[in-house]
């Protein structure tokens, strides 16, 4: 991998009157405006011009998502850029024999992890289904990829629930007795495919497109159509984001993560962004695309796998991730797919963090040279240092469960097992844990209301631990001992009911959790604390 200086993005405000930009090889010298393509289309621009793998693209801007998206506009810029994505790929859409599949992804000028809408797999055809059996070898991969569109086409651009096609693909795994949908083989999965289209239709009245022009101008208009979706206003008045214009639209050539045990999709940051440690903080999937990973719905695995099954891989994903952190000058959070052995890079952006992560990386980049002393206070901007604390238990007892430690500190609070509960017992001013299955990023108010999280299964870098780490939560995912039964409104950690409105005690340091209420002790970070008051000192100097 050869690596070089990119050119820096332009600035936000910087003049960019494109409707459509590219990404890829012959486009290192344009870049692309995080205020007119959003800062996801921007950085994968800028990791295509530092070298790094990135699978073409073409990106349609967020003056799209107002006034300027019409009709027939809408048709030339997407046909202007398929035939890009066709000549850099040397592959087709719709093509019965080299098949183009693409994602279809949001992005705004500011981050909103899971808030925005993602269709993958769009040009999974009857027809490119038999084209990628021949182009890949693997009918495996071709059958799930036509289910996972079906599936996603139906919750995103038809906004059917999730529920019916989950309830489907449990039925199947258990009447081919298999533990989860990875093994099940290809005619079980063109079974599965059958049995949505049926479903969408039977039940929904809802026809899924068969012509691949069609499935992509409907998954463009879908991914739009999410900026005004309830979670992500909410996220954007949370976050004091009603400023942005709105969301552009990335259309990537797909890379296949569920093509067989050599691949997977992961996420990885350059530091900790719980504790702000420097160490490389990873979780992946194998055999799975990247929205298995961010969505919490599975268990993933960190980087100690990926380095025994595939050391070369793992060692180009640590310097690529250290690339990045060397050309932002600041922790990354970088999504990632290995294809058969081969690392592509899908995203970068700066990594939410805790506010105790906030103040030890700024710190850490200024020693290390990487920032100056008034870069790092504006690191820090936003970040109220007075509230900066490590919160602990001070005495030692026996957990009631363990789980993976998503979101650091200790915390204890009543059980809320839904926004409404969490709402109630907040309104009686008590603290609250949610606990939830898995928590999407449709529990935005939830997680605002919460003190702690607590979900039986996901990992650290799903989008909902990525928002509780920035809202500042204790979080731990992955609690296996937990059961939950929504309709008695009670849980079990292990063999220990637990029912709505209890106490328990989260320490997501340790990801371990307690039934009762336990004291908890804070403890500021005073070294921490007064570099950047010498900072302030200095930086007032200078100026004055």
């Amino acid at each position: 991998m050869t690596l070089f200086q990119a050119p820096p993005i332009p600035a936000a405000d910087a003049p960019d009157d494109r409707l459509i930009g590219f990404i890829g090889a012959k486009d290192a010298g344009a870049p692309l405006s995080p205020r007119a393509f959003g800062s996801k289309a921007a950085q994968l621009w800028r990791m295509n011009a530092l070298g790094l793998n990135v699978p073409p693209a073409f990106v349609l801007s967020t003056a799209l998502c107002g006034r300027e998206r019409k009709p027939g506009k809408m048709e030339h810029l997407i046909r202007e850029g398929v035939q890009y994505l066709e000549q850099a790929t040397g592959r087709g859409f719709g093509d019965r024999r080299r098949p183009l599949l693409v994602s279809v992804r949001s992005g705004a000028e500011k981050s909103m992890p899971g808030m925005l809408e993602t269709v993958l797999d769009v040009g999974a055809t009857p027809e490119t289904v038999r084209g990628l059996m021949r182009f890949y070898g693997n009918p495996r991969l071709a059958w799930d990829c036509r289910r996972r569109f079906i599936e996603a086409w139906c919750e995103v651009v038809e906004g059917l629930p999730r529920a019916p096609f989950e309830a489907a693909l449990k039925d199947l795994t258990a009447a081919e007795a298999v533990a989860e949908d990875r093994a099940l083989d290809p005619e079980a999965l063109e079974r599965l495919a059958a049995t949505y289209l049926d479903l969408a239709r039977d039940r929904f009245g809802v026809v899924v497109p068969a012509e691949p022009e069609r499935q992509l101008a409907a998954a463009v208009e879908a991914v739009f159509r999410s900026w005004d979706a309830p979670k992500a206003v909410e996220y954007r008045r949370l976050n004091h984001l009603e400023w942005l214009s709105g969301t552009a639209v990335t259309v990537q050539a797909m890379v296949f993560g569920n093509s067989g045990a050599r691949s997977g999709s992961g996420v990885a940051f350059s530091r900790d962004p719980a504790t702000g440690a420097k160490t490389l903080y990873a979780d992946m999937l194998f055999e799975a695309q990247g929205e298995d990973v961010v969505s919490g719905r599975r268990q993933p695995t960190g980087l100690a796998r990926l380095e025994t099954l595939l050391p070369e891989v793992a060692a180009e994903l640590k310097q690529g991730v250290a690339t990045l952190e060397h050309a932002y000058g600041d922790v990354q959070d970088v999504e990632f797919t290995i294809e058969d052995g081969r690392l592509f890079f899908l995203q970068t952006r700066a990594a939410k963090r805790t506010p105790r992560a906030a103040l030890k990386i700024a710190v850490d980049l200024v020693a290390e040279g990487a920032r100056t002393e008034a870069e790092g206070l504006a690191l820090l901007d936003g970040v109220d240092l007075s509230a900066v604390a490590t919160s602990r238990f001070p005495d030692s007892a026996e957990p009631a469960a363990r789980g993976v430690a998503a979101s650091p500190g200790c915390v204890a609070g009543r059980v809320a097992l839904d926004t409404d509960a969490a709402r109630r017992f907040s309104q009686a001013g008590d603290p609250v844990i949610l606990v939830r299955p898995d928590v999407a990023t449709d529990d935005i108010a939830g997680l605002a209301l919460a003190a702690g999280i607590l979900t039986a299964v996901g990992g650290r870098t799903a989008h909902a631990a990525v928002v509780a780490r920035q809202l500042g939560r204790v979080c731990i995912v992955g609690c296996g001992a937990l059961a939950i039964d929504l309709e008695s409104r009670a849980a079990r950690l292990g063999t220990a009911g637990v029912a709505e409105g209890d106490w328990l005690s989260l320490d997501g340091d340790a990801g371990t959790v307690f039934l009762g209420r336990r004291e908890v002790v804070l403890d500021r970070p005073e070294a921490e604390l007064a570099a950047v008051a010498r900072w302030r000192e200095a930086v007032a100097g200078a100026a004055g």
